[in-house]
């Protein structure tokens, strides 16, 4: 692509494409999408090689340019990831239609039959950092819920996600669908996102998935509306009425598991009561694990490797195997530490006392909230929607798991027999 009027029009086509295919999709069958997308993961299978050749160029350029740790672990594929993009895809084969659920069926006394019917949202943007499968996780959850994609992958991700789209597609010409039902950006030229969120005529949502500045640039320019995924800033507060060993298994793994996925959490919360009995094995824990350990000078005579914590780290997002750990005085302190810094997606309670989990459940008003478990699940795929395109914090339409149900909007639908008004 070129600059200027020639890249506005050459966006303009592919939007335009993406509408004519929208309008074909909406109307197929489930057995004709579930056929594109067996063939879809057959074809990834089958051009490992050349995916993971495109990943290596990536990840020389990324380390070339000195990119992050966590956005490399993002970056990098493997047989193992490749064969669960594959699996992906036939698992949403396998979901029921989303399209064409009867969700409400209202009989009024005047005869009239009304019926609230899901049906696809039509054209979906998606622009995102790093992660390449989120090229076939987006392309498989699109075209089972029966809307068109364009999709704009960040410009590390570039040979990946090319090398991905070009199996896709081979796996969609095998079918009767038009291989534009999926389509991605071919440049890497940042203009080309200005000129895609003009597209409003085209695209109908676009779902950004990637840092803060992403989204804070998309928010500021979209014509379009945003299901916005903002940075995953999630907390797991240890009252003090917790198991200590269920707290160390989850600590350790809500932080450390992937220290680059947007479930990890970042800043641990203890209540003062327990601090000398539970947090000395915790961090222990954590730095064991390769975890730096940040905490005020309370928490730096518990252990002599924990470094001094800023105010700014508990506004951070790490993405990196570090975590930032306060002492709170109860319950509600915790509850308004995570009101006050939170990016309301995902926060977890660890306790026996139930009448506090359900008050930290109610009372935190995140995406996803969660009592004696990892932040690391949150997750479509662990959610059983076999796969997502990001995690929802905004509160209209989508929230949480971006998956199949998401992806639907509906409409009425009204039979009469000559009534009038």
């Amino acid at each position: 692509m070129s600059s200027g009027t020639d890249l506005c029009n050459q966006m303009i086509e592919i939007g335009k494409r993406a509408r004519e295919a929208a309008s074909v999709l909406a109307l197929t069958k489930d057995i004709t999408k579930n056929q594109a997308l067996f063939a879809m993961a057959i074809a990834i299978r089958q051009h490992e090689a050349t995916i993971l050749q495109a990943n290596k160029i990536d990840i020389t350029q990324a380390k070339e340019k000195s990119l992050s740790a966590a956005l490399i672990d993002r970056l990098v594929l493997d047989p193992q990831r490749l064969e669960t993009m594959a699996t992906a895809l036939e698992t949403i084969a396998h979901f029921p239609d989303p399209v064409g659920r009867k969700l409400v069926e209202i009989k009024r006394p005047n005869g009239l039959d009304i019926i609230r019917l899901s049906v696809p949202i039509g054209v979906i943007g998606v622009i995102y950092e790093s992660r390449p499968n989120v090229t076939s996780d987006a392309a498989g959850l699109c075209i089972k819920s029966g809307n068109a994609v364009i999709l704009r992958g960040g410009s590390e991700s570039f040979h990946s996600s090319s090398a991905i789209m070009a199996a896709l597609h081979e796996g969609i010409n095998q079918t009767i669908l038009p291989p534009t039902v999926i389509q991605m950006i071919p440049t890497i030229d940042r203009a080309a996102v200005s000129e895609m969120l003009k597209l409003e005529k085209y695209i109908d949502v676009i779902i950004p998935r990637g840092g803060q500045q992403l989204i804070e640039r998309l928010s500021a320019e979209s014509r379009i509306p945003l299901f916005k995924h903002l940075a995953g800033l999630c907390h797991t507060y240890i009252h003090h009425a917790a198991d200590l060993t269920m707290s160390r298994k989850i600590i350790v793994n809500a932080k450390m598991r992937r220290t680059g996925v947007c479930g990890a959490t970042e800043v641990l919360l203890i209540d003062r009561d327990i601090v000398h009995s539970h947090l000395p094995a915790i961090i222990n824990d954590l730095i064991i694990a390769g975890c730096e350990v940040r905490g005020d000078e309370n928490i730096q005579k518990i252990h002599a490797q924990v470094k001094q914590v800023v105010e700014n780290d508990y506004h951070t997002e790490f993405l990196a195997p570090i975590i930032a750990i306060k002492i709170v005085d109860d319950l509600s302190a915790a509850i308004q530490h995570i009101a006050e810094y939170g990016t309301q997606h995902t926060d977890a309670i660890i306790t026996e006392d139930t009448l506090a989990a359900e008050k930290f459940l109610q009372a935190v008003d995140s995406a996803i909230v969660m009592h004696n478990t990892s932040t690391q699940f949150a997750d479509g795929g662990e959610f059983g929607m076999g796969a997502e395109i990001g995690i929802a914090t905004g509160k209209l339409h989508a929230r949480g798991p971006v998956g199949l149900e998401q992806l639907t909007t509906f409409k009425y639908i009204v039979r009469g027999q000559g009534q009038v008004r």
